[in-house]
């Protein structure tokens, strides 16, 4: 087999070997990504990451300018007809405390296995709630939870 012949498998084997764990594993929540946004829906003024982490940090400082807040969450889940899946957010706060969390539930697009998908609480509600302390968002299959993802003080 000749040098080129032996780069081109081997280079194909580790991308094989790569890609298998993306494939591999059962149904999870990712990463969740919580933001403040201000009254035009914007969570950032620029695409970058730094920009959107001053302005939340001003959103943050100047409750007034808060237009709600949203969770943006990664999951995947494999897909089968028939089944219900669905992301569950639970959110500690003032006014609803660790025990009567708010509570807001999305379906997930039968077609896809993966990808992101965000859990907006509108204004009047994100207002009434108060500082929130702690959140926990679940992927709920059938009726059973089968990942979830919280934050530090949940």
């Amino acid at each position: 087999m000749s040098k080129p012949c032996r780069t081109l498998l081997a280079g194909l084997g580790a991308v094989l070997l790569a890609a298998a764990p993306l494939h591999a594993g059962a149904d999870r929540v990712v990463k969740v990504l919580p933001h403040y946004l201000d009254t035009r829906g914007r969570h950032a003024l620029s695409p970058s990451l730094f920009e959107r982490d001053a302005y939340q940090a001003l959103l943050r400082a100047h409750p007034k300018q808060r237009g709600g807040l949203r969770f943006d969450v990664l999951w995947k889940a494999r897909r089968a007809p028939g089944r219900t899946r669905l992301l569950r957010l639970e959110l500690v706060s003032e006014t609803h405390p660790r025990g009567r969390p708010l509570i807001l539930e999305t379906p997930l697009p039968e077609k896809r296995a993966r990808g992101w998908t965000g859990l907006k609480v509108d204004a009047p509600t994100e207002r009434a709630l108060g500082e929130w302390t702690a959140w926990r968002v679940s992927l709920v299959v059938d009726g059973q939870v089968v990942s979830s993802r919280q934050s530090f003080l949940w």
